[in-house]
């Protein structure tokens, strides 16, 4: 899930996030903002997992886990066909999954079943006939008798192959809940969402829906590195025998002589700077107040600005608003397109007065600051996919 908002002096790395408003790249977009909000931000760390691949399913389609199966989709598929292949009704599939009978799947999208199938019998690769037929076997009545005949040992033939079991860890079976999105579940149990998508049949706009169950990719589990241990020769004394003492270090000899650096540690400048108020300049300050944190590239992608609770947030340029979104704190995140593919962001906001698609002008009021602590506006400006010092744009 998205981190939560930390704290009133809390880095907003919102690269990802306005990237994803502008044009596609190289690999899955995150166009969740909730997720590149933050101190601690997993998007990174998610992307650079590797995880297995996911296990082949038997002729019918069915993957099985100790605790759970799921069934593969195969091209021109509904949850009917689906359900009628692995023997389960297709009202009941379909309720499971939050599904309506008569819904088309893609291929090779993931069904959870909602009970127990059988199993192909080991080195067949056929259904399990006694787990199927056994008790309608045992609730047959007795009433013929049965005549049996010596037979000869026929010869066995060669069994076909059938799909290996799943080995190693079982994956987590995840519920998708309202609000959630591919990117904060893949997000929340740290694996790439290009694995999540593959290891479910997703669609290439990652889409899920509330009520739908989706595999979480196994991690691959690396092999320990062996540590070279260096051997070194210790005498042993004979028995009876006590280990030698070592020599102490002389109480006459004078330790050596730390260095220690005169130059004292540099505080940060978080003086009230001064704000730009002529319309030469290319932005306008979002708020007139003291800049608390300076833009620092990797650390803080843009300025924080505190005023007094329920100061005027002010559009820094003409423009359209592209984007409004929340954290988890739902603390809401304004992003306003301008001219020559230039982005300002306005985070850390309340009582937005503007809606996504909108025209806004210079010096309009979007949002407000928010109350007690958190006074105040953190301001991003982004030039393309790169955040840049909006120090030259406000003078």
């Amino acid at each position: 899930m998205a981190v939560p908002f930390v704290g009133s002096r809390m880095r907003w790395p919102l690269a990802i996030a306005a990237t994803g408003l502008l044009a596609a790249c190289e690999g899955p977009l995150d166009y969740d903002l909730r997720g590149q909000v933050g101190a601690f931000n997993t998007t990174e760390a998610a992307q650079n997992v590797n995880t297995q691949a996911r296990p082949s399913p038997d002729s019918r389609g069915v993957i099985s886990y100790p605790n759970y199966q799921v069934a593969v989709a195969r091209r021109g598929d509904t949850v009917t066909s689906l359900a009628n292949r692995v023997g389960l009704t297709p009202s009941e599939v379909a309720r499971f999954n939050g599904l309506n009978a008569n819904d088309g799947l893609r291929d090779g999208e993931v069904v959870s079943l909602p009970r127990r199938v059988a199993e192909p019998a080991p080195g067949t690769g056929n259904v399990d006939i006694a787990t199927l037929a056994g008790s309608a076997i045992d609730q047959a009545p007795d009433t013929t008798p049965v005549q049996t005949t010596t037979l000869a040992p026929a010869t066995p033939a060669a069994p076909a192959a059938a799909p290996a079991k799943p080995t190693g860890p079982e994956p987590i079976r995840h519920k998708v809940k309202r609000g959630e999105t591919a990117y904060t579940i893949s997000r929340l149990y740290q694996v790439p969402v290009k694995s999540l998508a593959e290891w479910n049949g997703l669609g290439t706009d990652f889409a899920i829906r509330e009520g739908q169950f989706l595999l979480i990719p196994v991690k691959d589990q690396p092999a320990p590195i062996p540590v070279a241990v260096a051997t070194t020769t210790t005498a042993v004394s004979g028995p009876g025998q006590g280990s030698p003492t070592p020599t102490p270090p002389s109480s006459t000899t004078a330790l050596p002589d730390e260095k220690i650096s005169a130059k004292a540690p540099e505080t940060p400048d978080v003086s009230l700077q001064e704000q730009a108020t002529s319309s030469s300049a290319r932005l306008g300050y979002p708020v007139t107040g003291k800049i608390i944190r300076t833009y620092s590239k990797g650390k803080n992608e843009g300025i924080d600005i505190a005023a007094a609770p329920g100061t005027a947030v002010l559009a820094a340029e003409a423009g359209t608003v592209a984007a409004i979104t929340a954290d988890a704190d739902e603390v809401p995140i304004i992003v306003v397109r301008h001219k020559n593919n230039l982005l300002t962001v306005y985070a850390n906001v309340t009582d937005i007065e503007v809606q996504k698609g909108d025209s806004v002008k210079r010096g309009q009021k979007v949002a407000q600051l928010r109350g007690g602590n958190d006074a105040y506006v953190h301001f991003e400006v982004r030039e393309g996919f790169e955040s840049v010092d909006p120090g030259p744009y406000l003078k």
